[in-house]
C-alpha cells in the first residue's frame, strides 16, 4: 500500500482488507476523535474489565493481563493530565487507546480487542457516560430545587396575581408559584433517573453484532463494570440508542420547565410587571442605551431550550430508518447528546446563583393581586355557601363585575345596596369574603395556595429534594 505523497502511512486496525489509503478528506469526514475524545475514563475502565473477561476465559495469561491493565493505567494517567498523545488519524478514541497501549506495551496489545468490537465497545462507554452524567444533571437539578425552596420559603405570605392566558386570574402566594417548578424539576429528577436505570445493561459481549465467539462470563464483566442486567439480544445490543433518545428527552422538558421559569421571570423584571429584579451580577446593559438593564441570563436559558429540543430531534430523525445492525449513522448520536449534557449542566450551574439573588418586588405583587376584580371568584364561592347554586351565582357576578366596569369601580367599592341589587343573599359580610388574603385562606385544600397549605407543601418538597 503506498502512501500518498506529503502523507504519513499509518495502518488502520482494518487495513488488511484494502489496498488504498484512505482518501484524507473521507478521513476526515469519517473521524470522531474530536467529539468521542471526553469518552476515555469509560473507554479506558471498559479495556481494563474486558482485559479481567479475556483473563478469565483463558484468553490471556495472568501475567498478560496484568501487563496490558498496567498500560491502560498508564494511558489513562497520560489523558488526565493531557500528554496523551492524541493521533487524528487514527478515527476515534477507541483506536487512539489501542494503538498507545500498544506503543507502551508492545504486540501483547493486540490481544486487548479478541471478541470485541468498536461496536459493542462504544455501546458500552456511552452507557458508562450516560449513567454518570444524568447523575450529575439530576444533582445540579436537585441544586436548582433547593434554591427554590429558600425562596419559596421567604414568601408564603406573599400574594401575587396568578394568571390564566397572560390574563390575572385569582391571587396565590409567591411560594405557590415557586414551588409549582420545584415538582416539575422533580419529575425531571426521576426521568433523568429512570434513563439511566434503562442504560444499566452491559452491551459488551455482543461484539459487531452476533456476540462473541469466545466464552466471557458477561455476566461477571457485568458486575465489573457495575451494571444492573446483560443485554439478552446481541443485535439490540449494538444498534440500540434508545438510552440517548430518553436521555434527550428528559432533557427537552427538563428544558421546557427551565425555560417556563426564566419566561416568568423576565416578564416579571418588564417595568410593565415590576415583580422582580435581576442582581447586576446576572444581567447585562446596552451597547447603546445607557439606562436598560437586560435579563440575558435567564433569556439565555429560555434559548437554550431549543437547542434541547433540536438535539432530541436530530437522533430521532437519525435512527429512524436504520436497518439492523449497527451503521455509521449512529456516529451522529454523540455530537447532540454531548451539547446537551453541555447545555444542561451550564443552565442548572447558573440558576442557583440568579434565584438565590434575585429582588422580589412583595409589594408591588400585593398590590396586583387585588386588582381586576381578582377575587371575583370568591364572590361566586361565597354566594353558593348562600345557597345559590354555582351556575347561577357566576352569571350574577359575572353582571355585578359588568356594573362596576360601568361605574369605574372595583369590587371594595361597591355599596351593600349595590351588592344587593344584583342578589338579595349578599349581606354586609360580603367585604370580609373579597379581599386577598380571604382568598388566599380558603385554598387551604391539599395543594391549594393558602399559606397553610403552602407550608405542608413546602414541607413535602424539602423531603422530596432530600430522599426522592
Amino acid at each position: 500500500m503506498k502512501p500518498r505523497p506529503g502523507r504519513k502511512n499509518v495502518r488502520k486496525p482494518w487495513a488488511g482488507r484494502f489496498t488504498q489509503s484512505t482518501d484524507p478528506t473521507a478521513e476526515r469526514f469519517t473521524g470522531s476523535l474530536a467529539f468521542d475524545r471526553r469518552l476515555w475514563p469509560w473507554d479506558i475502565t471498559g479495556s481494563v474489565a474486558w482485559a479481567k473477561a479475556l483473563g478469565r476465559a483463558g484468553l490471556l495469561t495472568a501475567s498478560e493481563r496484568d501487563t496490558i491493565v498496567r498500560g491502560l493505567d498508564a494511558v489513562r494517567e497520560e489523558l488526565a493530565t493531557g500528554t496523551f498523545p492524541f493521533r487524528p488519524e487514527l478515527e476515534d478514541i477507541h483506536t487512539n487507546v489501542e494503538r498507545r497501549l500498544h506503543d507502551l506495551v508492545g504486540d501483547v496489545a493486540g490481544k486487548l480487542h479478541t471478541g470485541r468490537s468498536r461496536n459493542d465497545q462504544i455501546a458500552l462507554d456511552e452507557r458508562l457516560y450516560l449513567k454518570d452524567v444524568a447523575a450529575r444533571v439530576a444533582e445540579g437539578l436537585r441544586r436548582v430545587q433547593e434554591a427554590l425552596v429558600a425562596r419559596a420559603a421567604e414568601t408564603v405570605e406573599a400574594p401575587l396575581p396568578g394568571y390564566t392566558h397572560l390574563q390575572r386570574a385569582q391571587p396565590v402566594v409567591l411560594a405557590h408559584h415557586l414551588l409549582a417548578y420545584v415538582f416539575m424539576l422533580q419529575r425531571d429528577r426521576e426521568r433523568f433517573r429512570d434513563a439511566a436505570a434503562r442504560a444499566d445493561v452491559l452491551p459488551l459481549g455482543a461484539a459487531a453484532l452476533a456476540g462473541t465467539a469466545f466464552p466471557i462470563d458477561r455476566e461477571a464483566l457485568a458486575q465489573d463494570l457495575g451494571f444492573a442486567a446483560v443485554s439478552p439480544n446481541s443485535l439490540d445490543a449494538v444498534s440500540d440508542r434508545d438510552y440517548v433518545l430518553e436521555f434527550l428527552a428528559a432533557g427537552a422538558l427538563a428544558g421546557m420547565h427551565l425555560s417556563r421559569l426564566a419566561a416568568d421571570l423576565t416578564l416579571w423584571a418588564t417595568a410593565e410587571f415590576g415583580f422582580v429584579e435581576f442582581s447586576d451580577a446576572f444581567a447585562t446593559g446596552s451597547s447603546i442605551m445607557p439606562q436598560k438593564k437586560n435579563p440575558d441570563v435567564a433569556e439565555l436559558i429560555r434559548g437554550k431550550s431549543g437547542r434541547l429540543y433540536g438535539n432530541l430531534v436530530a437522533v430521532l430523525t437519525t435512527m429512524k430508518g436504520l436497518p439492523l445492525a449497527y451503521n455509521s449513522d449512529m456516529q451522529e448520536d454523540k455530537e447532540p447528546f454531548f451539547d446537551s449534557v453541555d447545555t444542561l449542566e451550564a443552565i442548572v450551574g447558573v440558576l442557583p446563583p440568579l434565584l438565590a439573588t434575585l429582588t422580589f418586588r412583595t409589594d408591588r405583587m400585593r398590590r396586583a393581586a387585588g386588582e381586576h376584580f381578582s377575587t371575583a371568584t370568591d364572590l361566586a364561592d361565597y354566594l353558593v355557601r348562600k345557597g345559590l347554586p354555582f351556575r347561577q351565582a357566576h352569571e350574577v357576578v359575572g353582571r355585578l363585575v359588568r356594573y362596576a366596569l360601568d361605574e369605574g369601580k372595583t369590587l371594595e367599592d361597591l355599596t351593600l345596596p349595590e351588592f344587593r341589587r344584583f342578589s338579595p343573599l349578599i349581606d354586609d359580610d360580603v367585604k370580609d369574603a373579597i379581599t386577598v388574603e380571604a382568598s388566599l385562606r380558603a385554598r387551604a385544600v391539599t395543594g391549594g395556595t393558602a399559606p397553610a397549605a403552602v407550608r405542608r407543601t413546602l414541607a413535602l418538597a424539602r423531603t422530596l429534594i432530600a430522599h426522592g
